[in-house]
């Protein structure tokens, strides 16, 4: 795979996006890309998480098919790579245990930027080791229907943020801004825009036998009709 490559001595900068997947769709392709071009990434890579130990029967289709569905939906986009990182892992998945992995595997010359939803972010507090994750990679925070960049000011991380200014990024006067945190580095929010696609409402529209259309990679459309995955799902929000 072609790796658009950073100028010389300058670090290379990776995108990393997590989540289940289920199933891939444009919106996901939309956040990466947008992600990619307003942060000059050389790469952006897509991280699928492994089989929870306890999930509902039907309600999320086997790991090596939702990493199958990815790697159809970035094969023709060179910056877009994927990793089987989550899916090795045995037991419980926690992003720290990840994001040092690559750190190392990577070395002290990439920068990781970790792309994740605002409604995902809000909760960051709960999360396993959120100080030291804050300190191995920048955060980029993207918008979220239903969820305001406002709420960033009531989380315990971050008592000192600027009301005012994230009350612009919300209106869209702003398009980035910038957050310094003590003992961290920098969390960028994006001002992009909301992706309308949610997973929960693909499944929905297969097991009802309704259009995909515009809203699966054509590839990933194709996979989950001829493996018949979503047929039956017990299911839940997501994007």
């Amino acid at each position: 795979m072609t790796v658009h490559l950073s100028p010389p001595h300058s670090p290379l900068k990776v995108g990393l996006l997590g989540g289940t997947f289920n199933p891939i769709h444009n919106g996901h392709l939309a956040i990466a890309g947008g992600v990619r071009d307003r942060l000059q990434l050389d790469r952006v890579l897509f991280i699928p998480t492994g089989d929870p130990p306890h999930k509902k029967e039907g309600s999320l289709a086997p790991a090596a098919a939702r990493y199958e569905m990815v790697r159809l939906a970035i094969a023709d986009t060179p910056s877009f790579d994927l990793s089987d990182i989550e899916i090795r892992r045995k037991g419980k998945s926690y992003s720290i245990d990840t994001v040092q992995t690559l750190k190392q595997q990577m070395g002290p010359t990439t920068d990781l930027y970790f792309i994740i939803g605002l409604d995902a972010f809000l909760d960051i507090h709960h999360w396993r080791a959120p100080l030291e994750l804050l300190q191995l990679c920048r955060f980029v925070v993207v918008p979220r229907p239903g969820h305001s960049y406002c709420s960033l000011a009531t989380m315990p991380l971050f008592p000192f943020l600027n009301h005012q200014a994230l009350a612009q990024l919300d209106k869209g006067t702003v398009s980035r801004l910038d957050i310094s945190i003590p003992s961290g580095q920098a969390i960028i929010c994006l001002s992009l825009p909301l992706c309308p696609i949610s997973a929960s409402e693909i499944r929905q529209r297969i097991r009802s036998g309704q259009s995909l259309a515009n809203l699966l990679p054509p590839p990933v459309e194709s996979f989950i009709l001829q493996h018949r995955l979503y047929q039956e799902d017990t299911d839940r929000t997501d994007i």
